[in-house]
């Protein structure tokens, strides 16, 4: 419903700007990332889950609040919003970050970890608040920028849909952005290469529920009764089928069956079997035609088996779209920060979800990904795993990144 309203912004030249060598930037922040370390840390012995992010919102706002931030708290229940506005530029810039945490047992053994039993940060939501915050503090002081900047501090990126909550809360008309941009560390990447792609860049993500009834009885006699388990077997076995026969080959589709449940002893058949789904497109016309089959494949099995069958389709994140413009903007920033050798011009689609997707849909922006590690260290470790944690040494290079994109966007 935001598609009509997003419109690339015209943007600074880069042929303005003497950018070609911005490692001294790197540099600099090197020497002052410290405090940023450690407030990563601080941020991963404390994790919160969505919209329970009151410690670290009241951390992140405290501290931009000193730098000279204007501060919002509480926008889209626990989102942060600090703007700085320098000369008399008219031209708007978001940067976001996330800072939830997932339910999961933390097994990395660091110093500094979870503890929360059963809570960690497992997806360096950590790490993406202490790289905008070690910009924000560098920007207070150091950079020079005319116009507006508004850093966005989203809680419950993890499923939560916090971007939707923070958006209808008036994050754009109280927050006007010409332009929004967002990073996420990506293990299996050398640390600190950054990853770009324009146009559709991450997957929609939707939710299934399928409920089959049939008429439960006694194991013994399965012809005097209607066999929900049977159905939901047959059922999931033509679920793959749609995207081997209904999708063009060409095109990136998912349906995966993530749980069964049915029945609890072996000689009684069940009047009830459930599945659920996730179900993933990087089409928004592909999405829809994922919709359409899978329900009426269902209702066909169903009438087959002689059981009914309802469908819960709870729809979550869009798919995510890059703007050509802005991830170009963004791409040349990278070139002249860390140089071609560290740069992937066009990465893969990713078949993630994030909820970022929904911002873009309003403002024109770019979501880019920066390595956490690669082969045996420690930050190639998977997001989501255990034993993953952020790797540090991005912080200077995330943080220098946005600071080089401001000063270019918001150009004097």
């Amino acid at each position: 419903m935001w598609m009509a309203q997003r419109s690339s912004a015209r943007l600074p030249s880069p042929s303005t700007y003497n950018l070609s060598d911005m490692s001294y930037l790197r540099d600099a922040l090197v020497d002052r990332v410290g405090e940023f370390v450690q407030l990563r840390r601080d941020i991963h012995r404390h994790p919160e889950l969505a919209f329970e992010e009151h410690r670290t919102a009241e951390l992140v706002a405290t501290k931009l609040e000193a730098w000279g931030y204007a501060v919002h708290r509480g926008l889209g229940g626990t989102g942060v919003v600090g703007t700085l506005t320098r000369g008399a530029g008219k031209r708007r810039l978001g940067l976001r970050a996330d800072m939830d945490a997932l339910p999961i047992q933390e097994a990395t053994g660091a110093e500094w970890a979870s503890s929360k039993p059963g809570l960690m940060h497992a997806c360096g939501h950590d790490g993406h608040t202490a790289m905008l915050l070690a910009a924000a503090k560098a920007i207070a002081n150091d950079a020079t920028f005319d116009g507006t900047l508004n850093l966005i501090f989203q809680p419950a990126e993890e499923g939560g849909g916090g971007a939707v909550r923070m958006m209808a809360d008036g994050l754009f008309e109280q927050h006007p952005c010409d332009a929004v941009f967002a990073m996420h560390n990506m293990p299996g990447v050398p640390q600190g290469h950054f990853v770009f792609r324009d146009g559709a860049a991450m997957a929609s993500s939707d939710y299934v529920t399928i409920r089959v009834h049939g008429t439960g009885g006694h194991g013994a006699m399965p012809h005097r009764a209607a066999d929900p388990l049977v159905a939901a077997s047959s059922i999931v076995m033509a679920l793959q089928t749609i995207v081997a026969r209904n999708v063009d080959p060409l095109h990136t589709a998912v349906v995966t069956v993530g749980a069964m449940h049915a029945g609890q002893a072996n000689n009684v058949i069940p009047a009830l079997a459930t599945l659920e789904l996730s179900v993933r497109a990087l089409d928004p016309d592909v999405r829809r035609l994922l919709e359409q089959r899978i329900k009426a494949l269902v209702a066909a099995q169903a009438e087959s088996f002689g059981v009914t069958a309802e469908i819960d389709w709870r729809p979550g994140y869009c798919v995510l779209v890059n703007t050509e413009a802005e991830t170009n903007f963004a791409r040349q920033v990278a070139l002249d920060l860390v140089g071609a050798d560290n740069v992937t011009l066009h990465g893969p689609a990713l078949t993630g979800s994030e909820d970022f997707a929904f911002m873009l849909e309003k403002i024109p922006g770019s979501y880019l990904l920066i390595g956490n590690g690669d082969g045996d260290s420690a930050g190639a470790c998977m997001v989501h795993n255990p034993g993953y944690d952020f790797n540090d040494d991005n912080i200077a290079t995330g943080a220098a990144y946005w600071v080089a994109l401001v000063e270019r966007y918001l150009s004097v």
